[in-house]
């Protein structure tokens, strides 16, 4: 199945495919974007494009974005429900960018729609990185502290933990990143389990991509 990713770091991407892969049960072929992100603006700003381009110029079957959450609101199944939207939650930012780009699209006949899913990695990326190596982590954990100023640890202690510096190389980083999503692949109801909401969304959308897949 050929799939693109969207993301803040390339380093992420490429650990994101992995995790992906061991959601979908099968291997995945990426097709690389002609633009890249850096950053949460960046990903929404650049999404329309990427998505048009993986519609109309490649012969990818899906899209996979993901984003951190940093401060923002953690999506919650009643944003699920149109009248509910979250301005804040980037989750919804996102999902409203896709719906909003695709129902203008008049697709040729015979050419199937993108399948699109989206994760949300509360608060950091790093934090899925750690599970499984750093008990203190998780998202249940930071939704019951978020705005309270006694959060349990920061995004800057969550890339001290997961790379041994606060700045790592992008070599450093995506050597990291991919031998924790190595290490997940064969873990990941743990994965879902300690972040329901930012991963478990991902994991259900990409689910539902095997029925229409093999269908």
């Amino acid at each position: 199945m050929k799939v693109g990713f969207l993301s803040e770091s390339p380093a992420d991407e490429a650990a994101i495919c992995i995790l992906v892969e061991a959601v979908l049960g099968r291997p995945i072929r990426r097709v690389h974007p002609p633009l890249r992100a850096r950053g949460w603006p960046n990903v929404k700003q650049i999404l329309p494009a990427v998505l048009r381009h993986l519609q109309f110029r490649t012969d990818a079957r899906g899209l996979v974005v993901v984003v951190d959450s940093d401060d923002s609101p953690i999506h919650d199944d009643d944003h699920e429900d149109p009248s509910r939207f979250s301005p804040e939650c980037r989750l919804c930012q996102l999902e409203q960018v896709i719906r909003q780009t695709t129902r203008r699209w008049h697709l040729p006949r015979g050419m199937k729609p993108l399948l699109v899913a989206t994760g949300l990695a509360v608060p950091a990326v790093e934090g899925w990185y750690l599970c499984g190596r750093d008990r203190e982590v998780g998202e249940a954990d930071w939704r019951a502290h978020l705005g309270t100023g006694n959060e349990p640890y920061t995004r800057r202690d969550l890339k001290h933990r997961t790379y041994g510096t606060t700045r790592p190389s992008l070599r450093r980083e995506t050597d990291q990143a991919v031998e924790d999503a190595k290490r997940l692949a064969h873990e990941i109801g743990r994965l879902e389990a300690d972040f329901p909401v930012g991963f478990g969304n991902l994991a259900r959308e990409v689910g539902l991509w095997r029925a229409m897949v093999d269908g």
